[in-house]
């Protein structure tokens, strides 16, 4: 795998219909500098709105992966993300004059032969992998379907696919090396379909842009000729329909035994390319689709965003600590003797946190609460509470240092037990609900797998007035 980025030499352009909404476009790549990753670019609309490919931004996943920002769609963009990171490519600004992608002939060879054209260029920045160092999975028990991420210092994808339909039967494919077998074993593979779905996505206003040609059709139902007539005739197809021995519709010829299987490891390439980065990691997938591909993307860019956000702050990585004191006073604007949180020791964005203040009889607050029976204040474990659900909600931030958490109410709190000096104090607060700058949490503090506190609280962000000065 290449270590630095790459984008093109020069502009290339293709025209061609959609495949679902059978709509001239033209696409067109163009070169992008180091570290702007892939975005699509609507020039048929006012203002040229950008989209970035990133799953942030998927607004429907019914037949294939559609990008929305406001009014502005690009349907169908999975063959293509596939051909970018199939050339290992990381930027690139693909401008559309229409809705959707030229289907081509429904594999991913088009764009690469394309690319191909422009030539490539290898840009001075390294590349920003995401390294998979923990098993990501998604489980979907209604449709059977179940995806992995493992650690690995690679990139392989293996899939098998069963959808109990005998037409079709079980297949397995898997990609072990990007660089050698993209190109000839995948990009060729070309989407497929059952012959009842033909009809049905024929009935719904869908395919418009279908042909044979661009499409295995697998006939999974007995079919007489004046059907398939009725069918041609539905698809605008010109030639007559016929079915082959091998049980696919006309004469077009596999390209590999197994095509649809590895035409799914081509959707899966296209898909995960929304996690917004190149990845290291083993992909094992049993029935996958785009609706599972796009949660898994989630899951790998929600991990790959809280990377980040700790390599930001947290400048050594330690055993079993997120953040350590250092890291959060980068962070929170607190100091002695209010700063009530000493470490962070999980941390799942926009989810939950864990933090640890480790009491001490030192605490200042000892000396007068109370003389003789030590006990923390209740209102301080609250604090505590709050400090570590304000690095749970600054992450939400670009620049977490120049903005502050304030808390506009507390309910429910309770007080279980009291808190003494030499205690642990763990400090769990999750998020409940959030609306732009306004946030719901639950914090529970814990002593001895004890809850010695409970609260709700309400907080927004707002920003600071003045920028603290680095420690």
């Amino acid at each position: 795998m290449l270590e630095l980025q790459r984008t093109i030499a020069k502009s290339v352009s293709l025209s061609g219909i959609g495949l679902h909404t059978g709509t001239q476009s033209t696409i067109t790549f163009k070169p992008a500098p180091e570290n702007s990753g892939i975005k699509f670019v609507r020039i048929d609309l006012g203002g040229r709105p950008e989209i970035p490919a990133n799953v942030d931004y998927v607004v429907d996943i019914s037949r294939g992966t559609t990008l929305g920002l406001g009014d502005a769609k690009v349907h169908t963009v999975e063959h293509v993300l596939a051909a970018i990171v199939g050339l290992q490519i990381d930027n690139i600004t693909i401008e559309m004059n229409g809705i959707e992608p030229p289907i081509g002939d429904g594999s991913s060879m088009p764009f690469v032969e394309l690319l191909y054209q422009a030539g490539f260029v290898t840009q001075e920045a390294p590349k920003d992998y995401l390294v998979i160092d923990q098993t990501v999975m998604f489980h979907d028990e209604n449709n059977q379907v179940d995806i992995v991420a493992l650690p690995l210092d690679g990139y392989r994808i293996t899939i098998m696919i069963d959808y109990q339909n005998p037409a079709l039967g079980s297949q397995h494919s898997g990609l072990f090396d990007l660089e050698k077998e993209f190109v000839t074993e995948f990009a060729p593979a070309r989407t497929f379909c059952f012959l009842s779905e033909v009809e049905s996505l024929a009935d719904a206003g869908l395919i418009k842009g279908g042909d044979i040609d661009n499409a295995i059709v697998i006939v999974d139902h007995e079919i007489e000729k004046k059907e398939l007539l009725h069918l041609q005739k539905k698809l605008g197809v010109k030639h007559e329909l016929t079915v082959t021995p091998q049980g696919y519709l006309n004469t077009n010829q596999l390209r590999f035994r197994n095509e649809p299987a590895r035409h799914k490891v081509l959707d899966m390439i296209g898909d995960l390319a929304l996690i917004g980065v190149p990845i290291k990691a083993q992909i094992l997938a049993a029935r996958p689709g785009h609706r599972a591909n796009v949660e898994l993307a989630k899951k790998i860019r929600a991990l790959y965003q809280q990377k980040k956000f700790v390599k930001k702050y947290q400048f050594v990585k330690k055993e079993g600590i997120v953040f350590d004191i250092n890291a959060i006073q980068r962070m929170l604007p607190h100091r002695y003797p209010f700063l009530l949180v000493d470490k962070i020791t999980e941390l799942e964005l926009d989810k939950r946190v864990v933090g640890v203040k480790c009491v001490s009889f030192n605490e200042p607050f000892f000396q007068g609460h109370f003389p003789g029976q030590p006990v923390m204040p209740g209102v301080l474990i609250i604090e505590a509470l709050a400090q570590t659900s304000g690095i749970l909600l600054l992450n939400s931030f670009i620049d977490p240092e120049n903005h502050l958490v304030f808390f506009m109410s507390i309910n429910n709190a309770k007080f279980r037990k009291p808190v003494l000096p030499g205690d642990e104090l763990i400090l769990e607060a999750e998020l409940i609900n959030r609306k732009s700058r306004y946030f719901s949490l639950k914090g529970t503090a814990i002593v001895n797998n004890t809850i010695v506190a409970e609260a709700e609280f309400m907080a927004a962000i707002v920003d600071r007035e003045d920028k603290p000065k680095n420690n």
